[in-house]
Order: C-alpha cells, then sequence, then structure tokens
C-alpha cells in the first residue's frame, strides 16, 4: 500500500540534502521524495513504513522525527494565552 511520509530532518546544506537523498535512494520501496531544504522537510511517497523511512533518514546523522500538522495546534495556544492573561 502506498502512503506519504513526512519528516522534518535538520539539514543546512545541499551536501545535508545529498546524504538524504543517498539514503532515500537505496531504501525499498521509494517510489518518489521530495526534499524542501529551506523548510527541512523530507516527503516520501511509496509503499514504506513510517519507522523505516525515519531510521534511514536518521542514519545520516541529521536531527530526524515526524513532521508534526502544526495548522491546528497553532490557534489554540494564542487562545490559551488570552484566557490565562
Amino acid at each position: 500500500m502506498s502512503q506519504t511520509v513526512v519528516l522534518k530532518v535538520g539539514m543546512s546544506c545541499e551536501g545535508c540534502v545529498g546524504a538524504v537523498k543517498r539514503v532515500l535512494g537505496k531504501m525499498e520501496g521509494v517510489e518518489s521524495y521530495d526534499i524542501d531544504l529551506k523548510e527541512q522537510k523530507v516527503t516520501v511517497n511509496g509503499n514504506v513504513q513510517p519507522d523505516a523511512v525515519l531510521q534511514t533518514v536518521s542514519k545520516t546523522g541529521k536531527k530526524t522525527a515526524f513532521w508534526e500538522a502544526e495548522a491546528p495546534a497553532e490557534p489554540a495556544k494564542p487562545a490559551e494565552s488570552v484566557a490565562a492573561a
């Protein structure tokens, strides 16, 4: 089953991007991937398990985590701080 895995990867240069491309290129089940250096976002599509993708990208030595869906959390935080004040 094909799915999309989105990761936040601490990349600071094109060398970092190259390292991530190298490990994803070797990974079984990966159909395509997109790496956004500015956003530090890696999107992987294919017949892959999210944990396996996270582990594989972690092998580059870069700080790697699942991309958190930030949109729903952001509006709640200002409301809480206003209520607390």
